[in-house]
């Protein structure tokens, strides 16, 4: 995905991604891992709150949709997230128009679709710039 990833940052610890198009999440997935993080995908936003509530690993980043299968959405997952973890670094993504970013809880970054991988890596890194793990 990311031929030369030595002009970015290296993103590590575990990255959580939500998104349910799988050509979008293989995207994130392997633009991530070139990175250097180990990453989760899922499908819905609530088998993800279920993965980040049995994990006994910190989750360095989250990524998700806006609109998703199931119960929950992506600005859901986002407030539950921030409540629960409001260290964790959050982003939302969705195609569906930037009034669905004002709509967040603060400190969650929203990228409109279609992101570029730079916008993409920047935002992760700079949320991720004031986050450690315990």
């Amino acid at each position: 995905m990311i031929s030369d990833a030595t002009g970015y940052e290296p993103i590590t610890g575990k990255v959580v991604i939500v998104e349910d198009d799988a050509l979008m999440q293989s995207i994130l997935v392997d633009m991530f891992m070139d990175l250097g993080a180990d990453c989760e995908a899922f499908v819905t936003a609530d088998d993800a709150l279920i993965h980040l509530m049995q994990s006994r690993t910190v989750c360095a980043l989250l990524v998700t949709d806006y609109t998703l299968p199931g119960q929950l959405d992506g600005r859901e997952l986002a407030c539950m997230v921030r409540q629960r973890w409001p260290e964790m670094p959050v982003i939302v993504t969705t195609g569906y128009g930037s009034e669905v970013g004002k709509d967040l809880p603060p400190g969650v970054a929203f990228l409109q679709k279609p992101w570029s991988i730079d916008l993409m890596v920047n935002t992760a890194s700079g949320l991720m710039s004031g986050f450690s793990t315990p």
